[in-house]
């Protein structure tokens, strides 16, 4: 009786996980289209902006703070580094620089985009209700979604910020 309640209870947390990554999936294959048309509303219906561009400041000046070299020259650089920052976050939470992050996973703009049963199956809920968009079955995170007002928004990026470049 009791490893019938266990398994009752462990399919019912999978069928939970997959019916949130099936949600999420929608979403980012919404988010998709638009780097992939360039549609800046498109994007920004399905980007949290503020948190997108808090994480890439926070790690812009982290990394700042990490360079090696003369004393005041890092000193400066970390007085700088906020601001520049303010402006990098502003100028890279575009779908345009979000392309190339879209073509490291494979999706490049003659590449059909995948369905959302496809999508599900890269995504992996994380323990606070946020799914993560992962290369491979069980590879790292880099792209972090968060449910907000029933729609799943871009929140993080965790890959190597060098990603998030800005073509002339």
């Amino acid at each position: 009786m009791r490893l019938i309640l266990v398994i009752a209870l462990a399919l019912g947390l999978s069928a939970c996980a997959t019916a949130q990554r099936l949600s999420a999936a929608n979403d980012v294959h919404a988010l998709l289209v638009s780097i992939r048309d360039n549609d800046s509303a498109a994007f920004d219906a399905h980007v949290d902006r503020a948190a997108l561009k808090a994480e890439i400041e926070s790690r812009l000046v982290d990394r700042t703070r990490e360079m090696k070299g003369k004393d005041s020259w890092k000193a400066l650089g970390a007085m700088l580094a906020p601001a520049l920052a303010d402006i990098a976050g502003d100028a890279l939470v575009q779908p345009k620089v979000f392309r190339q992050v879209a073509e490291y996973y494979g999706y490049k703009a003659s590449t059909p985009l995948p369905g959302a049963i496809a999508i599900a199956g890269s995504l992996k809920p994380l323990d606070d209700g946020r799914v993560c968009a992962t290369k491979s079955k069980n590879g790292p995170c880099m792209l972090v979604f968060t449910q907000t007002a029933g729609v799943w928004k871009l929140s993080g990026f965790e890959g190597d910020i060098s990603m998030l470049r800005i073509k002339l």
